[in-house]
């Protein structure tokens, strides 16, 4: 069933995406395997989240107020859908950093609706208008494909959606969010940068701000390039502050399904993202997977961030696998 929100409103501004800031020390890794004694039956199918991720890439690059925005939104609605959820969309004219009026939709899935309890999953599904990180300055201003930045998260979800179609074991109901409007964020080439940490997650912000859910999530995780190679995720500062439970919970779970070398026990650093408003304003504890490449010169994101090589190269069914697998053992121990 497909229901919708539609809103028009202005966005009240809030909290910016950055660049991942490290902390002088590191926690030691804990010794042992940490194994509960219980692991899901769920298998996650990494070919199949890497087949979902190509198939965004192929309608181009899905910034706002672009065709290939407008076809994804719709194959996203189409698979959730197709998999048992029911879905709605918040919809909301936004303002960019520039005055653009971004015409933006949060997609909301819901499994097992009538379930009281719930676990929210979330990304973003827009992607990165400028590749403004670029090697090359002459691709500054061209779109990104964002297979990583926006593709995989969402990949991930409509995966875990396909497999607890017909499970019959999970006891919590799954919320499934792919916000908008979070990758608007004020260029790096852009000489003003007054206003620039309120430029950033603004779909987020105003799902926050304007709860559609009838029952909020007990907790909820953010999937952010979730695919790239070479990943690794730390634990993000922000998250130890506001959901250190459900950051302990990814971690453990992690080493439960033997993914703990994609999961390091350090900390990372803080980076302000989608979670942000869930947190501060929606009083959802959320916690933020997100890689962090402390050795990386181009960016503590990785190589490929914001470049117009965010592409399906760079996309590893090892990552996907790790963190799909380690998100569903945390779903199983509900």
């Amino acid at each position: 069933m497909i229901t919708s929100i539609i809103i028009i409103a202005a966005l009240a501004l809030g909290p910016a995406k950055s660049l991942w800031q490290p902390k002088n020390t590191a926690v030691e890794a804990k010794k042992g395997g940490g194994e509960s004694g219980f692991t899901t039956t769920l298998q996650f199918d990494a070919d199949s989240a890497y087949a979902f991720t190509a198939a965004q890439c192929e309608f181009g690059p899905r910034s706002m107020n672009s065709e290939g925005h407008e076809k994804c939104k719709q194959w996203i609605i189409g698979k959730f859908s197709g998999y048992g959820c029911e879905v709605m969309t918040q919809q909301a004219d936004l303002r960019g950093y520039d005055g653009t009026t971004l015409k933006s939709t949060n997609i909301i899935a819901r499994h097992q609706p009538e379930r009281e309890r719930r676990i929210m999953l979330c990304a973003h599904w827009d992607s990165r208008p400028w590749a403004d990180n670029d090697p090359n300055p002459d691709n500054w201003h061209k779109p990104i494909l964002a297979a990583n930045d926006a593709a995989s998260g969402v990949a991930v979800m409509i995966e875990i959606a396909r497999l607890l179609q017909n499970d019959t074991t999970l006891s919590v109901g799954i919320d499934f969010v792919c916000f908008d409007a979070e990758d608007w964020g004020t260029p790096q080439w852009e000489e003003n940068q007054q206003g620039s940490s309120e430029s950033w997650a603004l779909g987020a912000q105003y799902f926050a701000q304007n709860m559609p859910l009838p029952i909020t999530p007990q907790y909820a995780i953010l999937l952010d390039m979730v695919g790239g190679e070479s990943a690794t995720f730390y634990r993000e500062m922000f998250s130890l502050k506001y959901a250190r439970d459900v950051v302990d919970r990814i971690w453990t779970a992690s080493r439960e399904v033997g993914q703990s070398s994609f999961f390091v026990y350090e900390d990372g650093g803080a980076i302000t993202d989608d979670h942000i408003p869930l947190n501060t304003i929606a009083r959802i504890p959320t916690a933020d997977i997100i890689p962090y490449h402390p050795n990386c010169r181009e960016s503590s994101f990785g190589a490929t961030w914001h470049t117009i090589a965010d592409n399906m190269d760079n996309i590893s069914r090892n990552t996907l696998n790790a963190v799909g697998q380690t998100v569903l053992q945390v779903l199983a121990k509900e």
